[in-house]
């Protein structure tokens, strides 16, 4: 795995091949303020130089959920109460949870790490397979947001994979592992549902309402 100090170049170089055929379009919006801590995950001046290598027009602190989630959150040194942003993609729980090998999603991989980790989630999110640890569907006024949850096998942690329709078909936000009970995840989101998981609300214009659930 490549020093902390080398990845900027190789995650700008990324950004650019991702930009070049549209990978960005497949992720939703997000804000760099952690809903756990109220703070910055990003600083604005690494987060206009991500948003100016993919050519998207963003305004500190919300952006394109793919380009923060997946390449800004390597760069993030703020502590959350589940350590850090960067850590879903460094320690292989998640590629594991996915059936994928451990450094799946590191940055020196194949290819981008935007189209890995979009190839490896993006299906479960449009279509939740019918294995899946659990899904549910809610309302956000006008918009529908979604839970996958994927489990490799019994041992595995679960993968949480979420995204956002507002109109025009679901985006990806985020995805990330989790450990213990999911089922209490995926009844919180059901019967409190709102924006989560740093995903923008500012398109938010009624009250939510559940739509339905499978475990």
């Amino acid at each position: 795995m490549m020093d902390r100090t080398e990845w900027l170049p190789r995650a700008l170089a990324d950004i650019g091949e991702d930009a070049a055929v549209g990978r960005f379009t497949q992720w939703g919006r997000s804000t760099v303020i952690d809903e756990n801590t109220g703070g910055p995950v990003l600083d604005r001046k690494l987060f206009d130089r991500l948003h100016d290598a993919a050519g998207i027009e963003a305004t500190y602190p919300v952006g394109n959920a793919g380009l923060l989630h997946v390449y800004g959150y390597w760069f993030s040194d703020e502590p959350t109460p589940y350590g850090y942003k960067r850590d879903r993609w460094l320690d292989g729980h998640l590629a594991l949870a996915l059936g994928l090998p451990a450094e799946a999603f590191h940055l020196d991989g194949p290819g981008t790490l935007l189209e890995r980790v979009t190839a490896a989630i993006r299906p479960s999110l449009l279509a939740p397979p019918a294995d899946a640890r659990g899904t549910a569907d809610v309302r956000l006024g006008s918009a529908t947001a979604r839970v996958v949850l994927l489990g490799a096998d019994e041992a595995s942690n679960t993968a949480l994979i979420y995204g956002i329709d507002g109109g025009d078909g679901f985006r990806l936000i985020s995805a990330f592992p989790l450990t213990g009970d999911s089922r209490s995840v995926l009844a919180d989101f059901v019967e409190h549902p709102r924006y989560r998981w740093n995903a923008d609300d500012s398109s938010k214009t009624s009250p939510a309402v559940h739509l339905d659930v499978d475990l």
